[in-house]
Formats: C-alpha cells, structure tokens, sequence
C-alpha cells in the first residue's frame, strides 16, 4: 500500500520537455489512470515513479519517503513495459517466476509454482509455460508481461499500455480483471492508456497529459460531461464531439446561439444563460455530442436542413456525419440507417445537454445543470477565468 506524491517534477531531454513542473497526488489503494495522446510525457512519467528514470526537479515520493535517488529494485513496485522487456532467453514459466526469485522478495518454489499457475491460468497461457518469448505471438507475449507484473504484490503496480496487443475479446476481459485484481490485492495502481474507454471503465480518477503538464485531473463523468477545455472534450467519446463556433444574442428577453448559417436562434437553457451573462460572453464555441443529434429525412418543424457527408455501419451503431453549410457533424443512428452519399437530412440539436466553451481560450465556461461538477483546480468549472 501506498501513496504517491509528485511535487513540480520536471524531467528534459535536452532542449525538449517532456514533464513541466508537474504536481500530482495519488492516494492509497487508488486505480489511477494517465490518459493522453502520443507524446505527452505519459510513460516518461510512469519511468519516474518507477526509477527508470530520474528527473531534474522536483520530488517523488512513495507513502512517506522521497525515494528521488532510491534505485527501481528497491522502491517496491512492479512494472508492465509497453514492449515487453522479456528475458529471450528463459520459458514463459521462468519469465513470470523472476520477480519472486530476486534477492529482495525470495520465495520458495512452492509458492511459486502456485503463483505462476494462478496467474497463466488467469492469463489464459497456461498451456504456454515451455516456450521462449520468440516462440509467441505479440498477444501471448503482453499476457507474459502482465502476468510477471501481477505475480507478486507489490506497494505498486506501473502498467504501460498493458492490453494494448490483445485481441477485443481478452482486453474486454482483462478490464474487469484488472479492477478486481487490484482491489484484492490493496495496492496502488497507475496505469497508461491512450484508449478512452479504458480509461473510463477503470479509472477511480483520471489526469489527462498533454505535452507534459496536467490539462484535468477528475472522474470518468466529469471529463465527459464537464472537460476543462475544447482539447479533453475531443478525446472522451465516439464519435468524437461536435465543436462549432456561434454567436450568443439575445432576442425578446431569451439568450440564444447564432450558429451554423442559421436564421433562428439556439435557446440557451436559463441556468447556463445566467454564466454567459455574468461573463459577458459573445463568442463562444457550442459542444454537441454525437448522442444528442436526432436526425430525420423529411422536414421537421425545428430542423436544420443538411446533406449526408458519410454514413459508416460499426457494429451497434451507425456513424452519419452530416454537411451543414460547410460544417461537418457526426450522429449516433440506428445500425439499420441507410442513407446515400449527398441525400437530404434534416437534424435538431438537443441544447440542453450543449457545453460552452469560449470561443478565444476554448476554455470550458459551463453547460447546464452543470455548475456542481468540479475541476482539476479545486473549484467549480463554471468559475475558472
């Protein structure tokens, strides 16, 4: 068990930054999930905590102790690297062994048979144990890594993109693993992730990296419904949000949005009115999830005529993305929704689930019946300048 505390951390490669004074705080027992784009300083952090890596400023530590210049092997904590790092060659058997066979945490081969048996079989390669890593596939080798990481319990577990090889069915499974196991075994555990819905599905909390520094640090729900900025928006959800610019105008006493080449103007729900207002805010950009678009192919009373700009079946669902006067915005339909390329389409945004951001900063300034949700500055979203 153990917290980790993170104090201005600033880690270079020569003239390029890769973490930029970062503060973070990672409480006991918590399932932490770093979520980002590529280049955003997420397994250089990870290499932090670990000790693979040392920073220039700044302090870590571990429970109590600042475990800055304290070696990996001692820190207590077991790792899952991106690209494996399998000794070539030892089996499958002796791979998972390895940690239970170091110097500081020795145990005798009875226990370790039992803990290499128990985690193949979770793992799905028990049937795997004589083979050399050249001897399996990419999905096979993950499942070595994750099982040498899960086979001890350490203070914390560092997973980097841990399921990242497997096949949809066995990631789907090992979701679920992952969150009990880490719940039994009463550690830490952070973990890497470029997927949203892993993050969301196994976060207790989540801090969104981009080029180093922390953009929002919260739940699931509100890096959904309330994200900080235009940038953690795009990257929770499927399709990805609608972002457009409008105008905010008011007419006969209701605030509205002018947006999209339309005559008529959007309502505003009164609660988030009352923000644009006290802000004396009149440019702003309208957020509009794909899940709050409803569309039909004869003209209705409310509508905003468009034409079908794609029409992509995936499984459950289907994705339409829809032309309106050179804007593009993507719906969820039925799986059964046909529609031909340039066929008229008429859609009506759902404005009380709308998000508003400002549309200079593309900072986030509030939606409805939002103003509760709190940020990764301690405060409410609908406050911050």
């Amino acid at each position: 068990m153990a917290r980790i505390t993170l104090e201005r951390i600033v880690k270079r490669y020569g003239k390029n930054v890769a973490l930029d004074g970062l503060d973070l705080d990672i409480q006991d027992n918590e399932f932490f999930v770093l979520f980002g784009p590529a280049g955003a300083g997420k397994t250089t952090l990870l290499k932090t905590i670990a000790g693979v890596e040392f920073p220039q400023e700044g302090l870590i530590k571990i429970g109590d102790e600042i475990v800055n210049h304290v070696e990996p092997m001692y820190r207590n904590v077991s790792m899952v690297f991106e690209n494996y790092a399998l000794y070539p060659h030892l089996n499958v058997y002796d791979n998972i062994a390895s940690p239970m066979r170091s110097k500081l945490y020795r145990q005798d081969e009875a226990t370790i048979h039992q803990q290499v048996e128990r985690v193949t079989k979770m793992m799905k390669i028990d049937h795997l144990w004589e083979r050399r890593p050249s001897q399996l596939s990419n999905g096979q080798r993950q499942r070595v890594a994750i099982g040498r990481c899960l086979v001890r319990s350490p203070n914390v577990f560092l997973m980097d993109e841990p399921l990242a090889h497997l096949d949809a069915k066995l990631r789907h499974f090992m979701r679920g693993e992952l969150k009990e196991m880490q719940s039994s075994f009463n550690s830490t555990t952070i973990y890497v992730t470029h997927d949203y819905m892993e993050a969301m599905s196994l976060a207790d909390r989540i801090a969104v990296l981009n080029y180093g520094k922390i953009e929002q640090l919260g739940t699931s729900l509100e890096m959904y419904y309330t994200p900080c900025n235009e940038f953690v928006a795009r990257l929770f959800g499927e399709p990805e949000i609608n972002i457009f610019p409008g105008e905010v105008e008011e007419e006969n006493g209701c605030l509205g949005v002018r947006a999209l080449g339309q005559q008529e103007l959007m309502p505003i729900e009164e609660d988030a009115a009352q923000v644009l207002r006290e802000k004396e805010v009149r440019q702003v950009d309208v957020g509009i999830r794909g899940n709050d678009i409803s569309f039909s192919f004869t003209p209705r009373e409310g509508s905003m005529a468009g034409t079908v700009y794609a029409n992509e079946p995936i499984g459950n669902k289907v994705v339409m993305t829809v032309d309106i006067h050179g804007t593009h915005l993507s719906l969820v339909a039925p799986n059964d929704t046909q529609a031909r390329i340039d066929q008229p389409v008429y859609i009506r945004l759902n404005m009380k689930n709308a998000i508003f951001f400002d549309g200079q900063t593309q900072e986030y300034i509030t939606r409805s019946q939002a103003q509760s949700h709190i940020c990764s500055k301690g405060m409410p979203i609908s406050e911050r300048g």
